[in-house]
């Protein structure tokens, strides 16, 4: 928890809110900031491609192409987990870089492009999550 993503936090810190009945999550930043996201699904196959196709020792971006804010990404998280509550944004603590995405172009040229949808990633990640996870006193979240 201390150490995580942005993904992955969202994840549990909305299952933790909807597990505690928490009518409110408080998140850091404005949730302006933009970053891109790809599903491992994805990334192990552009993995393949790059394998067979890669002819260079050129360092290749693998992403989607699809930068979304902070906001929104917290607003699907939410959905997908079933938090009703209210989303808090703590200006006092800081956004981090404007934006974090990538240039794909010469994986697109490869003839690969993500395929997992955004929406699906996180539904599957969070169910993964709470298969997976457990509290400090062992019980599944």
């Amino acid at each position: 928890p201390e150490t995580s993503h942005v993904l992955s936090a969202l994840i549990r810190k909305f299952h933790e809110a909807v597990d505690q009945g928490c009518r409110t999550v408080t998140l850091w930043g404005s949730g302006n900031v933009r970053r891109e996201f790809l599903y491992v699904d994805d990334l192990a196959e552009a993995c393949e491609v790059l394998l067979e196709a890669a002819d260079g020792a050129e360092p290749v971006n693998v992403g989607s192409g699809t930068g979304l804010s902070i906001r929104e990404m917290a607003t699907g998280v939410a959905e997908v987990v079933g938090f009703r509550g209210s989303i808090r944004w703590d200006r006092s603590q800081p956004d981090g870089a404007p934006e974090k995405t990538l240039d794909s172009t010469v994986m697109r040229r490869m003839g690969w492009s993500p395929r997992t949808e955004l929406r699906t990633g996180i539904e599957q990640t969070a169910r993964w999550f709470a298969e997976h996870e457990t509290t400090s006193v062992g019980r599944t979240v």
